[in-house]
């Protein structure tokens, strides 16, 4: 293999096209849906991108925008992961053959991810959680997060440091504002 290296390497063949004319812009997210209420509710320790298997008319309907993952929860059976209760409603196009709304959905994850949710899923107190919907490159992806349950002093605790965070921004606009 005498090549374009010159010493017998391979190289693999360059294309002049930048990433977004091929139609696989790999950058760039497209968000469908967010779980805000997740990162209020749970401490997320660890997120993982998982990509869905999806029918037809169910990427369909995600192109419009239109998902919840309020009540949405992952879990591990069998060596796979699953998305439960994730609600993505029916395409208004769709015909008979258009999908249910709340059906179970595949998780495609590599096994030693796999293995490292069901590690963490199965400890007293986490749950696995999906905080986003969203394509990237042209495919559905969920980011999943391995969640403990915060408790209500915690999400208290929350609120004021956000609060007090907002006003001490506030604080500062205003200052710079007064000695422009």
């Amino acid at each position: 293999m005498a090549g374009r290296g010159g010493r017998g390497e391979w190289h693999a063949p360059q294309t002049n096209k930048p990433a977004a004319a091929t139609g696989r812009d790999t950058t760039t997210r497209t968000v469908v849906a967010s779980n805000r209420r997740a990162r209020f509710d749970y401490a997320i320790e660890d997120v993982f991108e998982a990509g869905l298997v999806l029918t037809g008319t169910e990427v369909k309907s995600l192109r419009q925008g239109r998902a919840s993952l309020v009540d949405g929860f992952a879990e591990v059976e069998r060596g796979e992961a699953w998305l439960e209760a994730v609600h993505i409603p029916e395409y208004t196009e769709g015909t008979w053959t258009n999908h249910e709304p709340r059906r179970r959905r595949k998780l495609l994850l590599h096994a030693a991810e796999i293995d490292k949710l069901a590690q963490a899923a199965g400890q007293s107190g986490y749950t696995l959680v999906p905080l986003q919907l969203y394509f990237r490159g042209g495919r559905a992806k969920v980011e999943i997060g391995v969640a403990k349950g915060k408790k209500t002093f915690d999400k208290r605790q929350a609120l004021r440091n956000a609060t007090d965070e907002r006003e001490a921004q506030r604080a500062m606009r205003t200052r710079t504002r007064v000695g422009e």
